[in-house]
């Protein structure tokens, strides 16, 4: 793996996934259901100054975001083993166009939005498609779960020969000790490194 602090900043990218308000907002899906977690909650605000600081040096900001496709009578179309783990899952919830599907406030706007319906946001999305047209080599990644969404995402830009940086404080699961093992099981797939250093990293590259 290249050292990130040789990477052309104008060909990577800051991917969020699934950083929606469906997840985060009190008033999205899981926020109704009480399904959240103050380290979930601190991503956005942790992350912002990351955007700017690379949109600042040419780069980009791509929001995957978690989408149930809506059936013709407006049901979502939910996989089975979702639908066992997370039964308050209804009409409206994570649709496109929605309030809940929307990137959260704090983000807004990305320069592109992925709209992903599994863990991975390179799995039948036009991800790839835009990196290519874009000129992104390089993706620095953060958001939820961090065994999720964050840790399939990773593991197929590895699998592509993209170049990664994981925020390690940039991501968060629902239960400490199961972000701290997959942080220690993607080691050798990416870079990690915290909020801060990235801060300090993208501000002083030339």
């Amino acid at each position: 793996m290249s050292d990130p602090r040789t990477w052309d900043l104008s060909r990577t990218a800051l991917l969020s996934i699934d950083l929606q308000n469906d997840f985060i907002h009190p008033e999205g899906a899981y926020g109704r259901a009480g399904q959240s977690a103050a380290s979930i909650a601190a991503l956005p605000d942790r992350v912002a100054p990351l955007v700017a600081a690379l949109r600042a040096k040419g780069g980009r900001y791509l929001s995957a975001q978690f989408t149930l496709v809506p059936d013709r009578d407006g049901t979502p179309l939910i996989a089975p083993h979702l639908k066992e783990l997370r039964p308050f899952l209804a009409k409206g919830d994570f649709a496109p166009g929605s309030f809940g599907h929307k990137v959260v406030d704090t983000l807004h706007p990305a320069d592109f939005v992925i709209e992903k319906v599994a863990y991975s946001a390179f799995y039948q999305t036009r991800l790839e498609y835009i990196m290519r047209a874009v000129g992104i080599d390089n993706l620095i990644v953060c958001g939820i779960v961090t065994n999720g969404g964050v840790a399939s995402t990773l593991r197929d830009a590895h699998l592509r020969n993209v170049e990664t940086v994981m925020l390690s404080d940039g991501c968060a699961a629902f239960k400490q000790d199961v972000h701290d093992a997959t942080l220690l099981s993607l080691g050798t797939i990416t870079h990690q490194m915290t909020c801060a250093d990235a801060q300090t990293w993208l501000e002083g590259a030339l």
